[in-house]
């Protein structure tokens, strides 16, 4: 059964650490996959998980990069992988099968944002291909270590997926680039992504979320001009936060990733979208800055958009 968009009163809050959503939860013998675990929220999320006990593996696009930035951190493990070249997903997955290990959670908290116009593979635009194609390829590839595991898969979307729905006419934008509507595009494909894997996946005790991580100052922010930032108010010219209230930290925002692949609270639900450590409401009730977009739950826009993923990427685990 699916969990509506209705918060669920989880204790915990917008700027709950990691770490404070992990106290009591012993996670030692578990085997947890972060994307993206070691920068930002992603390194935040692979020290949290590690130090309540879990085993982290980190496939990165800069082995050598990710490996300095863990340094320290026991428990974590680091293998190469592009979520841009689905040549990539595929050597990953194929030597982490081989190893014979069951996947407990899965969180894809890598991501790029507002790129300058980028094709990556057979054309594709990077923001769609990375975020989501990627990891829809991942997933899919994995499942059968997923499976085993009866993994949660956690999607780190964006409140960003209100800048845009899927763009059914021009997905991977050949008729003109507008950076911010791609990303908007992207973060609404990871909510489709969790909602209908978690309509297939349900039935063989796996479960899947997306969610908003809030508002951090990290290196997703790279593409962008301190002049850009400073127009969207976000920082002053000396690169401060103008509202420091309005950010929260790495730690805090690592926060609702490792609540949706650990809390107790979310068991036997699933397919929805999560915000603060909590479920959201829908966006029409919960103000300019919060809830989700109807269109980014959609049963029938989730199926459709899996079904081109499939046809896009040639993989699918639940095909018939």
């Amino acid at each position: 059964m699916t969990t509506p968009q209705k918060p669920i009163g989880s204790g915990f809050g917008a700027h709950s650490t990691a770490d404070e959503v992990l106290s009591g939860i012993d996670l030692t013998g578990k085997l947890a996959l972060v994307t993206g675990g070691y920068s930002g929220i992603g390194l935040e999320t692979t020290r949290a998980l590690a130090k309540a006990g879990a085993h982290v593996v980190v496939p990165a696009r800069r082995p050598q990069t990710a490996a300095e930035a863990l340094a320290g951190i026991e428990g974590v493990e680091v293998d190469q992988l592009d979520l841009a070249d689905l040549d990539s997903v595929r050597d990953f997955a194929d030597r982490f099968l081989a190893t014979g290990r069951d996947i407990d959670i899965v969180i894809n908290s890598a991501g790029i944002m507002a790129c300058p116009e980028t094709r990556v593979g057979p054309g594709w635009e990077a923001q769609f291909a990375t975020n989501h194609l990627g990891h829809y390829a991942l997933v899919n590839r994995l499942w059968p270590a997923i499976e085993r595991g009866g993994a949660r898969v956690v999607a780190v979307s964006s409140g960003g997926h209100r800048l845009s729905p899927i763009r059914w006419g021009d997905i991977q934008f050949d008729q003109g680039y507008d950076k911010w509507q791609a990303y908007g595009q992207a973060k609404t494909a990871n909510v489709l992504f969790a909602r209908q894997l978690d309509t297939l996946a349900a039935g063989r005790n796996v479960r899947a979320f997306a969610l908003h991580p809030g508002g951090i100052l990290t290196p997703l922010q790279r593409h962008l001009p301190t002049a850009e930032m400073v127009a969207l108010g976000w920082i002053d010219e000396d690169g401060n936060p103008v509202d420091p209230t309005g950010f929260k930290s790495p730690e805090e925002g690592a926060s609702t990733q490792v609540w949706a692949a650990t809390s107790p609270a979310l068991d036997g639900a699933g397919g929805v979208y999560l915000e603060d450590c909590d479920i959201a409401g829908p966006a029409s009730d919960s103000g300019a800055r919060g809830g989700v977009q109807d269109y980014a739950v959609d049963p029938e826009e989730a199926a459709r958009l899996w079904a081109l993923s499939a046809e896009l990427t040639g993989v699918n685990a639940f095909a018939s």
